[in-house]
């Protein structure tokens, strides 16, 4: 018995899922992704990761995995800021010229608690952004980068400069060369930075407030 779900972030980073998963790129048509799930890590402070929202005109590149149902509950409490969506293996078509079936293909979207952008108290990490972005690179190279960031709204939403102390539990440490490339991407986008002090003050604020 398995499991098959879609990866559209973190999960396309193979590092981080079990070795013994199937994994196969490919194009999820109808959804788009967006910085829109908050919620407070091991340590209380917020955070900001991805979600998706259904748009029909959209399409993003992904993975396909496919790993034994021991592991759901494992997966389910990783992503507990999230609930299934069911029945989505139809709209995935993968890179390979052979089509495997996606079955009964979920994937996981922000449960309505959490679904908020992100904010000064709630900042992307970049240590969680480098290991997305490792994951798109190792599958697709640069492009994998650019279609990532075409395919991603809000990137309105700052960013914690956490790179050399990972708050991220599953960081991983990108070259010199892959990250001198991502922080190049993201300075084209304008993308404004935190230090962690600028997260606590501003975590502060809203506490008194």
């Amino acid at each position: 018995m398995t499991i098959t779900y879609f990866g559209y972030g973190s999960l396309v980073n193979i590092d981080t899922i079990p070795a013994a998963t199937q994994v196969v790129p490919g194009v999820l048509h109808g959804w788009r992704r967006e910085w829109k799930v908050c919620g407070e890590g091991e340590d209380g402070l917020g955070r900001c990761a991805l979600s998706v929202r259904e748009d029909e005109g959209s399409e993003i590149r992904g993975v396909m995995a496919r790993e034994p149902r021991a592991g759901l509950k494992k997966l389910e409490l990783r992503e507990q800021r999230y609930h299934k969506v069911e029945g989505i293996g139809a709209a995935f078509r993968c890179d390979a010229a052979h089509q495997p079936g996606a079955g009964d293909m979920f994937l996981f979207r922000a449960s309505p608690d959490h679904h908020r952008w992100g904010t000064d108290s709630h900042p992307i990490l970049q240590s969680y952004l480098d290991c997305v972005l490792a994951g798109y690179y190792r599958i697709w190279g640069e492009e994998g980068i650019d279609h990532f960031i075409r395919t991603t709204d809000g990137w309105h939403v700052p960013v914690l400069q956490d790179r050399d102390s990972p708050r991220y539990p599953r960081k991983i440490v990108p070259d010199p060369d892959l990250a001198c490339l991502i922080d190049r991407k993201l300075a084209a986008l304008a993308v404004r930075y935190l230090t962690a002090e600028d997260q606590r003050r501003e975590t502060v604020s809203e506490m008194r407030s």
